[in-house]
């Protein structure tokens, strides 16, 4: 029999689904009774061995909301992101199911958002997705029939108006909590703002950005979201992420489209003794001061080839002592 997990961050509260509540995902209650939510990525195993998954995951037990089961990242090929939703919520987790529009048509995505849904999946973050010359197939045809965008608005007619795309009725309509990437650090900066306010007119919930290791950066871009009020209308998650070394950083800046990491973010990594220890700290310093910034509903962490780096993260941050006394509006 699957052991179930308790991996709730607050056992002891009461977090009811609310009249207004698009799923009865823990994910979206959090984030709705003001709570600094924090979520994380499960690197899906290159296997059909289920328990990959559950030894990959119980490494956040207790630390996160929420886990992203990512869709063919970087265009490589691993265990689709719906099955680990279906193995993840099978042993208590609150996945995010990411979908790529690179991979699949509309028929198939709206067919993914059902079985999603059925398995208890609750949350659906919807992105266009890398293209196939960067990953691992580049001979593969991608598809491209969506994009973020036109993937919101179908999940959210789907729910909404309990139809497919095509205007037939659905028996029961999909209970998901839709999200969408922002990246506030890639110019031109002036457009990120307006661009989340798209996404959010087509549906987004929630938004996980790009990693941020330039908070003045994100601050100017908090600034323009709240002039246009989208603070009060989607959640937004800060990516975060610790860096292994200065090396690492600077291969990160010159070969990952959209990562921006200033120059003083290497330097300081380059100065530390442990440059590793070093990484984990900015990670936690970055985390600390986005907390601070109006209109931050949580952190998104991700931390490649270094997820058991996420327990002390979380704990060395604070944000789970902090957040019982953080307070939002109901949205």
């Amino acid at each position: 029999m699957m052991e179930q997990r308790n991996v709730d961050l607050s056992p002891a509260e009461l977090l009811p689904i609310l009249p207004g509540h698009s799923s009865p995902g823990r994910f979206e209650r959090v984030l709705r009774a003001g709570k600094f939510a924090v979520t994380t990525e499960l690197a899906p195993p290159d296997s059909a061995d289920p328990a990959q998954v559950y030894e990959r995951a119980s490494v956040f037990d207790g630390y996160v909301d929420a886990i992203n089961a990512t869709d063919g990242s970087g265009a490589h090929c691993h265990m689709s992101s719906v099955a680990v939703c279906g193995l993840l919520t099978r042993a208590g987790y609150s996945p995010i199911m990411q979908i790529s529009c690179r991979d699949k048509n509309r028929i198939a995505v709206q067919g993914d958002i059902l079985g999603a849904s059925a398995m208890g999946v609750a949350n659906i973050l919807c992105l266009t997705g890398d293209g196939v010359e960067s990953g691992d197939h580049p001979q593969a045809k991608s598809v491209f029939d969506l994009d973020c965008m036109s993937l919101l608005q179908i999940g959210r007619k789907m729910r909404d108006e309990s139809t497919f795309e095509s205007g037939r009725k659905l028996d029961l309509a999909p209970a998901v909590f839709l999200g969408a990437a922002a990246n506030p650090f890639a110019p031109p900066y002036e457009f990120r703002a307006d661009r989340l306010a798209k996404k959010v007119a087509a549906g987004a919930q929630f938004v996980q950005t790009q990693y941020c290791y330039d908070i003045d950066l994100l601050k100017k871009y908090m600034q323009r979201v709240r002039d246009l009020g989208l603070d009060k209308e989607v959640y937004i998650l800060v990516g975060v992420g610790p860096l292994a070394s200065a090396k690492t950083a600077e291969w990160i800046r010159s070969n990952v489209p959209g990562v921006h990491i200033p120059d003083v973010v290497i330097k300081r990594l380059a100065g530390a003794e442990n440059q590793k220890s070093e990484g984990v700290q900015l990670c936690i310093d970055m985390i600390q001061q986005a907390s601070e910034i109006v209109g931050i509903a949580g952190c998104h962490i991700m931390a490649y080839r270094q997820e058991h780096a996420v327990p002390e993260i979380v704990e060395r941050s604070g944000i789970l002592s902090r957040r019982n006394s953080r307070q939002a509006p109901v949205r």
